[in-house]
């Protein structure tokens, strides 16, 4: 089954056909960035509008990178939610009108599922069940996933998302926006013995997270020191290994309590390489393996769209031509 996967949740328009045979068959991004950096932030209304003139391009030059024609196509899927309601609608309706034109079904797809199946899009993927750190700008969850659509979430931010706290702290620090990168990139130059930063919630049972307080520490630590480089880097050094470290603990943690031995990283945040290596750590002393997406299957894309959609048709779901989404939908409601 070949299956078109349309992503376009946030800030990013991505495009890929998946082959349940043959695999993911030709996949392209197109990212917002330029457009939102001079604003500091996603602006909705832009990353709507910007939506509707690139998605149509991009499905023709996937089609043509995949050398298969229209007619070749068996479904298509499209990310339902969560995210921004009118970039949600653009993709929505999109992936209702091909598959009407084309005859073809159609499904909408949670776009959290498609982060935690995305390390199925390589050659070496988990098996059922495993654990995932879900971490992103919008969300930092433990999940256990025992199967397709079979989602127990064992711990949930109470406020912050790493992500978000990873852009804001940019941003004190004047690197702009996106600033998760560049502030992961100065970390590299940071001294880690000048600053330490508090570890939130790791004092306590319960497997939770909460990133707003370090973000105001963060903000005292910067109005209390000189903002010349070398003071920037090791703030921004501090800050990270904070993050890093407290997420390796509540994944170390999560691992005893399920015995499981498989442990998935997926999401943006899942990019940092200082957080790869802490879990790669985590994982040889507890004896588990983990998996994570290649670095472009990290932020949002249509791959993961594909894959996660051709799944569902082939268990043989699929919707009518009314067209929902779900700006806020709970990763355990699918």
């Amino acid at each position: 089954m070949r299956v078109l996967g349309i992503e376009t949740s946030c800030d990013e328009t991505g495009i890929a056909i998946y082959d349940s045979d043959c695999g993911l068959l030709a996949h392209t991004t197109y990212s917002q960035t330029e457009i939102h950096s001079a604003w500091g932030g996603v602006v909705p209304e832009l990353a709507s509008r910007d939506h509707v003139r690139k998605a149509v391009p991009l499905i023709e030059a996937v089609l043509e990178k995949a050398a298969i024609q229209r007619n070749e196509i068996d479904g298509v899927a499209y990310t339902k939610g969560p995210g921004l309601v009118g970039a949600l609608l653009v993709g929505a309706m999109l992936g209702r009108t091909l598959g009407f034109a084309w005859g073809v079904p159609t499904i909408g797809v949670h776009h959290l599922e498609g982060h935690l199946l995305a390390p199925f899009l390589e050659p070496n993927p988990p098996v059922f069940p495993f654990l995932a750190l879900l971490v992103s700008g919008g969300h930092t969850e433990l999940v256990k996933v025992d199967g397709i659509g079979k989602y127990e979430i064992m711990g949930d931010t109470l406020d912050d998302a790493a992500g978000e706290a990873f852009d804001k702290t940019a941003k004190l620090l004047g690197l702009g926006y996106p600033g998760g990168a560049a502030l992961a990139k100065l970390a590299e130059q940071g001294n880690p013995a000048r600053f330490h930063f508090p570890r939130p919630m790791v004092d306590r049972p319960g497997l939770d997270f909460s990133f707003s307080g370090l973000k105001t520490f963060a903000l005292h630590t910067v109005e209390s020191n000189r903002q010349d480089y070398q003071t920037r880097a090791d703030i921004a050094r501090a800050f990270e290994d904070a993050v890093v470290e407290t997420l390796a603990i509540k994944c170390r943690r999560a691992l005893q309590e399920t015995g499981y031995q498989r442990l998935v990283i997926a999401g943006g945040v899942g990019a940092n390489s200082s957080l790869r290596r802490k879990l790669h750590e985590i994982c040889r002393k507890q004896e588990a393996s983990l998996f994570f997406p290649r670095l472009e299957f990290c932020t949002d894309n249509g791959a993961m769209i594909a894959y996660v959609g051709c799944q569902r048709l082939m268990m043989g779901e699929q919707e009518d031509l009314s067209v929902e989404v779900y700006p806020r939908w709970p990763l355990n409601k699918i």
